[in-house]
C-alpha cells in the first residue's frame, strides 16, 4: 500500500514539473477566439513573454520621479476686502437668514425650475369656468387698463357690479401690451383688496411663483394674507424676500415663519428680544408669541395684555382670531367696514360672531345668498348661542316652513322697516321668497319679495309675480327691468304712474328707471328724451369716461367694459351714482353680451335708490 502511495506521489511530481516546464498554457478554444481583434493602426513589437518556470525571477521595472510644480507667488496683502465687511461681533449677532444672504446662500425661489409656472396667463377663472376671454386685455393700451384698475379703490355701490368686477379680476388673463405680468397681477390684487375680496386676491397672488413677486405684489399679497388670517401661508414670500427690512410687522412675521419651519428656539429668542427692545407694540409681539407657540416648539404660556391698547389693527385682529383670543368689546364697539368684511369670511370665528358683518358682506356682494343661508343655519343649529343672530336664524327657519302668511311675516321681521328694508337681509331671504307662490293676498309685499329674489338672480321666479303687481308700481318697475328678452317698448302710462308716486329723494328711483330702461333699449328714443327732461337728467352729456366705455362696447370687449363699469360704480351708497353713469353702464354691458348683469344692476338701482 505504501508503494502505491509513493508511486502516485512520484507521478504527481512529474506531471507538475511537465506543466511548469511548458512555455505557455495551451488554449482549449478554437483558433482565433482568444486572439485580440486586429487594429488598423500599427502596434509596437510585443516583448517576448517570459517562460513560466520555478526559477524565473521578476524583472525590475523602472520608477519615475514625480515633478512638483512650483506654487505661484501670492501675497496676502494683495487681497481686497469690501468696505462693509461685518466685524466678528456683527457676524456673531446675525441670524441664519442674514448669514445666508451675506454669503449668497439664500434661495432665490421655492419652486424647482421644472415646476415653475408661466406668466403668460394669470388668474384662477378660466373662460370655460365663466371667466372672460384670456386675450381680452392683451391688445389694450397698458395706460388705460392701469388707470381703470388704479382708479378703483373702494367698495362699489352695486352688489351685482361688485360680482361682475370680481369675475373680471379673477379671470385668467394675459397682461395688456406693454405691461409686466407681475405688475398687472399686483394691480388686480390691490383692487380686490379694496373691494373686500381678500380670498380672491390671495388666489391671484398664489397663481404666481413667489420668486417672481415684486414689491407691489408682495405688499398687496401680504395684506390679503392678513385679512384671511393665513399668516403661515405668506411664509414662502417672507423667507425669499430681503431679511433686513425694518418694518415691525415684517420682523414679527419672520419669527413666526421660523417657528413653523422648526426653528422654535430662534423664533422665541427673536420675539423676546423684540418685546424687550420695543420693536413693535407689546400686544403685537405677544400675539406673535402666542401664534408662534402653536408650532409646538418652545411652547410657553403667553398672557395677552389689552389694557394699554386703544385701537385694533388688521394684524391684531388676524392673530387674535387665529389663536382664539377674545378682543375687548370696547375695541370693536363701532368697527370699521374692514373688520365687518373680514369677520364675515373668517371661518375660525363662531358663526354668531361672523353674522355681525355678514349683512354688509351680503349687501356688497362678498357673500352669496346661499352662503348667508348656510351661516344662519349653523347659528340655528348651535346650542347655547344667544343674541340677535339667533333670533334672525329662527325667523329664517320660519320663512321656509308653515303657512304662506306666516312665512311672509317671518321674512318681514328679518327685513326690518317696510319703507327701507336692509338689502343684506333681502339677500338672506332670496330663496325663501322664491318659495312664495304669487297671490293677490300678498300684492303689497310684492316689491320686497321681487327685490329679494333679484338680489340672488332668481329672475324666473320673480317674473311669476307679473300678473299680480299693478302697472306703474315698484314691483312692475323691477320686473320691467329684469325681464329677459323683452321685445316691445314700454309705454308712457305706467311711467307716468310710477313718477307721480315716487317719493324718493330727488326722485332718484324715477331717474334710475328712465336711465336703465333707455340703456336696455326698452324705451323709444322720443319717449326716453321726453321723460329724461321731465325728471331732470341729460343722458347725452359726454365725459372722458363715457366715451371710453362706449368705445369699449363698440369693439365688443366685455372685460374692459366690466373694468370701466366698476370704475364708474365706486361709493358706499346709491346716492353716489348718477343716472347718466347708470345709463352708460347698463347700455355698454347689454351691448357686449352681459345682458343678465345689466338687468340685475338696473333692477338693484331702482330697488335701493
Amino acid at each position: 500500500m505504501k508503494a502505491i502511495l509513493l508511486a502516485g506521489g512520484a507521478a504527481l511530481t512529474l506531471s507538475s514539473t511537465f506543466v511548469l516546464a511548458q512555455s505557455a498554457p495551451e488554449s482549449l478554444l478554437p483558433p482565433g477566439f482568444d486572439d485580440p481583434a486586429p487594429t488598423p493602426s500599427p502596434s509596437p513589437t510585443p516583448t517576448p513573454r517570459p517562460t513560466a518556470t520555478r526559477t524565473a525571477a521578476p524583472t525590475p521595472s523602472a520608477t519615475s520621479t514625480p515633478v512638483i510644480q512650483p506654487l505661484p507667488e501670492f501675497d496676502v496683502a494683495d487681497i481686497a476686502l469690501p468696505d462693509d465687511l461685518p466685524s466678528f461681533e456683527e457676524l456673531e449677532a446675525m441670524d441664519t437668514d442674514e448669514l445666508d444672504e451675506l454669503l449668497g446662500l439664500k434661495p432665490r425661489y421655492d419652486i424647482p425650475p421644472a415646476a415653475r409656472r408661466s406668466l403668460a396667463e394669470v388668474g384662477v377663472l378660466a373662460p370655460e369656468e365663466g371667466g372672460f376671454a384670456t386675450a381680452s386685455l392683451a391688445g389694450q393700451p397698458a395706460s388705460l387698463v392701469r388707470a381703470a384698475l388704479a382708479g378703483t379703490r373702494g367698495p362699489l355701490v352695486s352688489r351685482w357690479g361688485h360680482i361682475l368686477l370680481r369675475r373680471a379680476l379673477a379671470s385668467r388673463l394675459a397682461a395688456p401690451e406693454g405691461m409686466d405680468a407681475v405688475d398687472f397681477a399686483a394691480l388686480r390684487v390691490e383692487t380686490l383688496n379694496s373691494m373686500g375680496e381678500y380670498t380672491a386676491a390671495r388666489a391671484i397672488a398664489q397663481d404666481i411663483d413667489t420668486g417672481n413677486w415684486n414689491g407691489a405684489l408682495t405688499g398687496a399679497a401680504l395684506d390679503a394674507y392678513v385679512a384671511t388670517g393665513d399668516i403661515v401661508g405668506a411664509c414662502p414670500a417672507i423667507q425669499l424676500q430681503a431679511s433686513d427690512r425694518d418694518e415691525a410687522r415684517w420682523q414679527l412675521w419672520r419669527s413666526i415663519c421660523a417657528a413653523f419651519a422648526g426653528q422654535g428656539v430662534r423664533a422665541g429668542t427673536e420675539l423676546t428680544r423684540a418685546l424687550s427692545r420695543g420693536t413693535a407694540p407689546a400686544i403685537d409681539v405677544l400675539l406673535a408669541q402666542r401664534y408662534a407657540g402653536a408650532a409646538g416648539a418652545g411652547r410657553r404660556a403667553v398672557t395677552l395684555e389689552w389694557d394699554q391698547v386703544d385701537e385694533i389693527t388688521p394684524w391684531r385682529f388676524a392673530l387674535a382670531a387665529a389663536v382664539g383670543a377674545e378682543i375687548p368689546e370696547n375695541l370693536l364697539t363701532n368697527p370699521e367696514p374692514y373688520y365687518q368684511r373680514v369677520s364675515a369670511i373668517a371661518s375660525m370665528l363662531a358663526p354668531a360672531t361672523r353674522a355681525a358683518g355678514a349683512d354688509r358682506a351680503a349687501r356688497e356682494g362678498i357673500l352669496s345668498a346661499s352662503a348667508m343661508v348656510d351661516l344662519y343655519s349653523q347659528i340655528y343649529a348651535a346650542e347655547g348661542t344667544e343674541g340677535p343672530a339667533v333670533a334672525t336664524a329662527a325667523s329664517l327657519r320660519d320663512a321656509y316652513v308653515g303657512e304662506p302668511a306666516a312665512r311672509l311675516a317671518a321674512m318681514q321681521e328679518i327685513w326690518g322697516p317696510s319703507d327701507s328694508p336692509a338689502y343684506g337681509r333681502l339677500v338672506l331671504t332670496a330663496y325663501a321668497a322664491a318659495r312664495m307662490r304669487p297671490s293677490e293676498q300678498f300684492a303689497e309685499a310684492a316689491p320686497h319679495l321681487i327685490a329679494s329674489m333679484l338680489a340672488a338672480g332668481l329672475e324666473r321666479d320673480a317674473m311669476e309675480w307679473a300678473p299680480v303687481v299693478a302697472q306703474g308700481s315698484q314691483g312692475w318697475a323691477l320686473l320691467a327691468l329684469a325681464q329677459p328678452d323683452r321685445q316691445d317698448s314700454i309705454g308712457g302710462g305706467p311711467l307716468d304712474t310710477f313718477i307721480d308716486a315716487d317719493e324718493s329723494a330727488g326722485q332718484r328711483k324715477s331717474r334710475f328707471l328712465i336711465a336703465a330702461l333707455a340703456g336696455l333699449g326698452r324705451l323709444e328714443s322720443g319717449t326716453a328724451r321726453s321723460y329724461s327732461e321731465r325728471v331732470g337728467i341729460d343722458l347725452s352729456h359726454e365725459t372722458r369716461w363715457t366715451r371710453t366705455i362706449e368705445r369699449a362696447a363698440d369693439v365688443d370687449n366685455a372685460a374692459l367694459v366690466a373694468l370701466l363699469a366698476g370704475l364708474g360704480m365706486q361709493g358706499e351708497g346709491w346716492d353716489r351714482m348718477t343716472a347718466r353713469h347708470l345709463f352708460h353702464i347698463v347700455s355698454a354691458l347689454n351691448r357686449v353680451g352681459l345682458s343678465a348683469e345689466a338687468r340685475m344692476i338696473a333692477a338693484e338701482a331702482v330697488a335701493r335708490a
